[in-house]
C-alpha cells in the first residue's frame, strides 16, 4: 500500500479547481507514476498506450499487468537495458565549455540549418507489475519516427526493434497480451495528406521553439512543464526529452539547449560514454534529493542523465535509472526505468 500511496501523491502535481492548469496534461513524472499506479496488479487491467507526441507532454509508460506470454519460445529481447556506465579516466567535458563550442557552431549555421517538425526516437521503458508475486519487470523496446512537411503532410510510424540485439525477436504488447514479433516489424503507420497537421498534432508540434535561451526556458514551461511550470533541474529535463520527441533541433536551437543545461542546478558531467546506438557522448547526471510527493526534484532513488555529443552540444539520449530498490515492483538498485535515444 505504501508504494501506491506514494504514486498517487506523485501523480497529483495539482489540485483540480487550480486556475487555468487544471486542463493541462500531467508533467511527466506524475503521468509516469500515474501510469505505474493504475497498471499495478491490483487493477486487473491490461492497455496499451500509444502515444505519438502531439499535446501530451512526455510519452507514456508502456505498462501491461496481465503478464500473458505467447509465441515466446525465440528468445525474445526483453531484459532491461544495463544502465550505461561513463568511462573512468576519460576527460570530462564541462556543460560551459559545450555550450561554448554549440554556440560557435550556432553563429557558424545556415539560414536553413533551423529546426525540424518530427523526431526520430529509439525506446526503452519497464511495464512494471507489483505484488508479493510479481512478475518480472519487462522492458518495452520500440523505435518512432514522426515527421511533418511544410505544407502539413506528414507521417507516423512504430517499429518493434531492439539494437541491442539485432534480429532477435522483439516483445510487444498485443491487446493485453505479451507476445513476440521479428525484429523491424511495423506496429502503427500512418501517413497524413497535405493540410493534415493541425488537425493531428498539438499546440507545442506547431510552434516552432525560440533560440535565445531564458525564452526557450519560457516555451518549454508553457508547453511541456505542466501545471508548475519548470521550477527545478528534473523538469527541465522532462520538458526537453517531451521537447525532442516533437521537434528535432537545429544548431541554434541546440545551442540554447546547452546554454539553458549550463546554468541548471546540480547537473553534474560524469564522463564519456558510449550510448545504445554505438555514439561517443558526455553524460551528465542529476541524483534525486528527498522529494517524494511532487514538489519539482527527481524522485528519491532515481537518477537521471542526459547524454551529448561532445562536439556539437546535440542531444543524443536521456535515461533514468533506480538508484535504491523498489521490492514492490521487483526492481533491483542499477536497473532502468527508461531510455531514449534520438535521432536526426
Amino acid at each position: 500500500m505504501h508504494d501506491e500511496l506514494e504514486l498517487l501523491r506523485a501523480a497529483n502535481p495539482v489540485p483540480a479547481g487550480e486556475g487555468p492548469w487544471r486542463d493541462r496534461p500531467l508533467d511527466a513524472r506524475a503521468e509516469r507514476a500515474l501510469n505505474r499506479l493504475l497498471h499495478s496488479k491490483r487493477t486487473r487491467r491490461a492497455g496499451r498506450r500509444l502515444v505519438l507526441r502531439a499535446e501530451a507532454a512526455v510519452l507514456a509508460l508502456v505498462a501491461v499487468l496481465a503478464f500473458t506470454f505467447s509465441d515466446a519460445g525465440s528468445g525474445p529481447a526483453v531484459a532491461a537495458p544495463v544502465a550505461l556506465a561513463p568511462r573512468a579516466g576519460t576527460p570530462v567535458v564541462s556543460l560551459e565549455t559545450l555550450a561554448r563550442r554549440a554556440e560557435a557552431r550556432a553563429r557558424a549555421a545556415g539560414a536553413a540549418d533551423g529546426p525540424r517538425r518530427g523526431s526520430h526516437l529509439q525506446s526503452w521503458y519497464l511495464s512494471l507489475e507489483s505484488g508479493p508475486d510479481a512478475a518480472p519487470p519487462v522492458t518495452v523496446p520500440e523505435e518512432r519516427i514522426t515527421r511533418w512537411n511544410a505544407d502539413g503532410s506528414g507521417s507516423e510510424m512504430v517499429v518493434a526493434t531492439d539494437p541491442r540485439h539485432p534480429g532477435r525477436p522483439v516483445i510487444h504488447d498485443d491487446n493485453g497480451h505479451w507476445r513476440t514479433v521479428s525484429d523491424g516489424k511495423v506496429l502503427h503507420h500512418k501517413t497524413y495528406p497535405a493540410g493534415s497537421e493541425a488537425r493531428h498534432s498539438g499546440l507545442s508540434a506547431r510552434t516552432a521553439p525560440p533560440t535565445d535561451p531564458a525564452a526557450l526556458r519560457d516555451h518549454l514551461a508553457l508547453l511541456y512543464g505542466g501545471a508548475g511550470g519548470i521550477s527545478s533541474t528534473p523538469q527541465l529535463l522532462e520538458a526537453l526529452s517531451a521537447f525532442r520527441q516533437e521537434w528535432t533541433p537545429g544548431p541554434r536551437e541546440t545551442a540554447a539547449i546547452v546554454r539553458l543545461l549550463a546554468e541548471a542546478d546540480g547537473l553534474r558531467p560524469a564522463g564519456a560514454v558510449t550510448d545504445r546506438l554505438g555514439r561517443r557522448g558526455q553524460a551528465y547526471v542529476h541524483d534525486g534529493a528527498e522529494d517524494r510527493h511532487g514538489t519539482g526534484g527527481t524522485a528519491n532513488g532515481m537518477r537521471q542523465m542526459v547524454i551529448l555529443d561532445p562536439r556539437t552540444g546535440e542531444l543524443l539520449g536521456s535515461e533514468v535509472t533506480f538508484t535504491e530498490a523498489r521490492p514492490g515492483f521487483g526492481i533491483k538498485a542499477g536497473e532502468v526505468m527508461s531510455y531514449e535515444a534520438w535521432m536526426p
